[in-house]
């Protein structure tokens, strides 16, 4: 049986950390250690989760150098094989999420990454219906990009292709994607189910400076390829998620 970590980062998470963590425990997939890398949260977050550790639970509680830093912490120590992240304010969609990507990776041990559809939500309303659909070569360069949350990836392929560049402070998660897929061609799967319920006001969307800045970043992932052009990006971006709005 394969063991499965999942990582949660938390910062001042204790309206939302609950949530997480009962998504997780009521996984049909047992085989599942909790990483808990917290950033010295000041409310009560750090308390809830010390009130749900179990034997298969890792914490950490101290200051980090932003999400993304945090993440590689969580890689870091994590003993399981396959490493989903799932942050603080997300949840498992279904209690079967787990058990299907787990199946996707032992019915094929040549798969490293397996990248599935999520949903948007603000106020319990799904706002978006993030539905990636199959990559294809230099797809990131037309606006292309799974969401994240629902991006499952062996331990093996992130000793050998690298975790999360801290360059990016807005984008890595986009960068890390991007290498894997596009500049390594790693062994993926797609499956086209909901993988994972995100709540709406992400770092990267929070505010519309740190929009902006996240698209500077995504200028400098891309600018060195032969077939960029940045104007074709933005529009087709934008086009990828209008269609995604849930109207």
């Amino acid at each position: 049986m394969i063991k499965v970590s999942v990582i949660t980062v938390s910062y001042n998470s204790e309206k939302t950390i609950e949530d997480t963590i009962a998504s997780v425990k009521s996984q049909s997939y047992k085989l599942i250690e909790h990483v808990f890398v917290d950033g010295n949260s000041l409310d009560n977050t750090t308390n809830l989760i010390k009130q749900n550790l179990s034997k298969n639970s890792l914490f950490i509680s101290e200051k980090d150098d932003g999400l993304y830093h945090a993440m590689n912490k969580g890689i870091s120590i994590a003993t399981g094989e396959i490493i989903f992240i799932l942050n603080s304010d997300d949840i498992f969609n279904d209690n079967l999420v787990i058990e299907k990507v787990v199946k996707i990776f032992t019915e094929n041990e040549s798969i490293e990454l397996v990248y599935g559809d999520l949903i948007i939500t603000k106020l319990n309303k799904i706002v978006r219906k993030w539905i990636a659909g199959d990559f294809k070569y230099h797809s990131f360069l037309n606006g292309w990009c799974p969401g994240h949350p629902s991006v499952v990836i062996k331990k093996k392929a992130y000793e050998k292709y690298g975790v999360f560049d801290l360059d990016y402070k807005y984008a890595a998660d986009l960068e890390l994607m991007f290498r894997f897929l596009d500049k390594n061609k790693c062994k993926y799967h797609y499956l086209n189910e909901i993988l994972v319920n995100m709540r709406a006001g992400g770092k990267s969307n929070k505010n519309l400076i740190n929009v902006i800045k996240q698209n500077i970043e995504n200028i400098k992932i891309f600018k060195n390829c032969n077939n960029f052009n940045f104007i074709k990006f933005f529009l087709s971006k934008f086009k990828h998620r209008y269609k995604q709005l849930n109207r």
